[in-house]
């Protein structure tokens, strides 16, 4: 079996849905057992829809990583709201039927190459304290730990810590 070459795109109008089938599967798997069953549902089925109005906000980037041929992955940047100067990746998601493939380090070479390309030297994200996965994949992929921390509240009234991390582009 050959190896998966991945591609990384910038997402099309007609891209919603596979957006949000990957949003809502990778918060289901990563995010819901944080959440009680009726409010983790909800943000499961919020997720499949809201990519439709996000590509047409045009307020951010947005990347789809595709291997043979079928999106796997996706990020959303922007400059950061919080820090002039950086960038923020907002969102960062690959299926889970696609981890371990290499998609979401494809992915995220893409975002950064895109950020390199905009001029932008310095980026961050915010991700949750007790998500080891997603934490392991930023170090792996070159971001430290900032040292900054915050409660985020998915609104359910019952905030979550989240950690910053930070690199270079």
């Amino acid at each position: 079996m050959g190896e998966v070459k991945f591609a990384v795109r910038r997402a099309g109008p007609g891209d919603g849905d596979v957006l949000g089938a990957i949003h809502a599967a990778a918060w289901e798997a990563a995010y819901a057992p944080f959440f009680t069953p009726g409010f983790a549902a909800a943000g499961i089925s919020s997720r499949l829809t809201r990519w439709h109005a996000r590509l047409a906000a045009q307020d951010s980037t947005i990347l789809l990583a595709e291997g043979d041929g079928r999106p796997m992955a996706m990020s959303v940047f922007r400059p950061s709201s919080t820090t002039p100067g950086l960038a923020e990746i907002l969102s960062f998601y690959s299926h889970p039927d696609s981890w371990g493939t290499g998609v979401a380090a494809a992915l995220m070479t893409g975002t950064l190459e895109h950020l390199r390309a905009d001029g932008v030297t310095r980026t961050h994200l915010w991700t949750l304290r007790d998500t080891p996965r997603s934490r392991r994949f930023y170090t792996k992929a070159g971001f430290t730990e900032s040292g900054a921390t915050r409660p985020y509240d998915f609104g359910d009234g019952n905030p979550l810590a989240q950690v910053e991390y930070e690199r270079g582009c």
